[in-house]
């Protein structure tokens, strides 16, 4: 079966990123190791950066960007 339709979905919007949402990656890699984030419309222009920090803080991978949606992965221990 297809991990990715199993992804958690964590949207991000205009309150961007912080420790929190970090955390809350976190918890759903070490669960599912597929997770997507949806950006909202009004924080597009700061995607790229989120995406940045995300990845760095979880030391996960960008596995896709389509629009406004990342896919990241990192892979279970």
């Amino acid at each position: 079966m297809n991990k990715a339709l199993h992804a958690m979905i964590i949207n991000i919007g205009k309150a961007g990123i912080n420790e929190n949402v970090i955390e809350e990656v976190k918890r759903q890699l070490k669960d599912k190791e597929i997770v997507k984030l949806r950006f909202a419309k009004n924080v597009a222009d700061e995607k790229e950066s989120y995406i940045d920090s995300i990845v760095q803080g979880t030391r996960s991978k960008l596995i896709d960007l389509r629009g406004n949606v990342a896919i990241i992965y990192k892979k279970k221990h």
